[in-house]
């Protein structure tokens, strides 16, 4: 079942509490098997009231009234977290267990001499260099959160759909869409057109899918997206098959000749098509990039330049590097 968390605000009284669930089944049945349940606040001036302060999980993108005085379902997006929340609770339970080892082996009297000094040192410096990568993983937790006060994540999406143009009923496609944040950005920018996003979900992406991806454009209310399984090395749609091609953060995680996988994704793009490929175009990942530019140039792409994100203008320069987002830029420019 695919899932959403829908806020229900409103005053009720308590005995509505239990019919809540039915009214949205009756609402929306092709949602299906509703999961609810309510956490009441009761009201100090009218204690007979109560307050609904919890959510329900529902499959419906439209906002409705519900409950005695017509409280609003508001349903939100999850564009999931850039750094996973389950490494942070790995950092979590590795530094503990290696702070455990350090007081059994380097703080007791368990063993002793040489070896109990080695083991005290060993087990410090381990534990120390833990503590500093967990506590490192918790800070790009908060920065990249959609729900805390940075969205650094949020920030950088809506800044590379701000270069993603459509005309009237054109196509754009965004590669290694994840959880379909910058597709269904770019089709909110261009609701004149229609914006397919691909992905392979791989297991070192678990809880990045389709149904999420389709969960989350239900959400934002918008329908002129779809989503679909793709692979960015070799894609499966003819040449010049769309009016726009986008991405953000995909290509340094794949092996092999990055700059060879951006031309297969400028293949699909139709002529006259606009590209906006967001990423750590790093030296050691990428080679020589200008020389890239240089060459599309040579091939006719119009306007192709490697604009730095890194330097205030996506991200500022001090996150950019604790964050290892240094030399992040996006290509851009016209086929």
């Amino acid at each position: 079942m695919e899932k959403f968390t829908v806020k229900i605000e409103g005053m009720m009284c308590g005995m509505c509490e239990a019919h809540i669930a039915d009214t949205i089944r009756t609402a929306f049945p092709e949602a299906g098997k509703v999961k609810a349940s309510v956490l009441t606040r009761q009201s100090s001036k009218r204690p007979w009231r109560t307050r609904a302060i919890h959510s329900f999980r529902y499959l419906r993108s439209r906002i409705k009234s519900a409950g005695c005085s017509g409280g609003k379902i508001n349903m939100k997006p999850d564009y999931k977290n850039w750094m996973p929340k389950g490494m942070v609770l790995t950092g979590v339970g590795a530094t503990a267990l290696l702070l455990v080892l350090f007081i059994v082996f380097g703080l007791t009297g368990l063993v002793s001499g040489t070896a109990k000094t080695v083991l005290f040192i060993v087990f410090l410096a381990l534990t120390l260099i833990a503590l500093a990568v967990t506590v490192w993983m918790y800070l790009l937790y908060r920065a990249f959160s959609y729900n805390g006060k940075r969205q650094l994540s949020k920030q950088i999406i809506d800044g590379v759909a701000e270069y993603v143009k459509l005309p009237q009923g054109g196509r754009g496609l965004d590669v290694g869409c994840g959880s379909g944040a910058l597709t269904i950005a770019c089709a909110k920018r261009n609701p004149q057109a229609h914006f397919v996003g691909i992905d392979r979900w791989g297991k070192e992406y678990a809880s990045y899918n389709k149904p999420l991806c389709e969960s989350n454009a239900k959400a934002e209310g918008v329908r002129n997206v779809a989503f679909m399984r793709g692979d960015a090395v070799k894609l499966d749609f003819p040449d010049e098959s769309f009016d726009a091609v986008t991405s953000n953060y995909v290509y340094h995680n794949i092996p092999g000749d990055k700059q060879k996988y951006l031309l297969e994704t400028l293949r699909v793009l139709k002529k006259g098509g606009t590209f906006a490929i967001h990423d750590i175009f790093s030296k050691s990942r990428y080679g020589d990039m200008q020389a890239f530019v240089k060459k599309l140039k040579a091939m006719g792409y119009e306007k192709a330049e490697l604009i730095p994100t890194d330097n205030d203008r996506f991200i500022k320069k001090g996150e950019a590097a604790w964050t290892e987002l240094a030399g992040s830029a996006i290509l851009t420019g016209r086929k």
